[in-house]
């Protein structure tokens, strides 16, 4: 699993990267969550508001934070 957090590193894209990774953490997945800043990729992934989470390329949430709590019901399959 590939988990991305994108946004230029303001403090919500940073919240966001922490979320991540304690949901990652507290669920013991497999998942390799990474930090894109740039805007081509950003763009290249259809997203136009930061910071925006995304699975395995999907995007799952954008232009807010989601809690601990919220990214892991993204990541066991659930809707936003």
């Amino acid at each position: 699993m590939r988990i991305e957090v994108l946004g230029t590193g303001c403090p919500k894209c940073q919240a966001m990267l922490r979320n991540a990774e304690r949901a990652v953490s507290e669920l013991g997945l497999a998942a390799e969550v990474v930090k894109v800043a740039d805007i081509s990729a950003i763009a290249a992934a259809g997203v136009m508001l930061t910071p925006a989470f995304l699975v395995d390329g999907e995007v799952k949430a954008v232009g807010k934070v989601p809690t601990v709590e919220e990214i892991k019901h993204l990541l066991k399959g659930g809707g936003e």
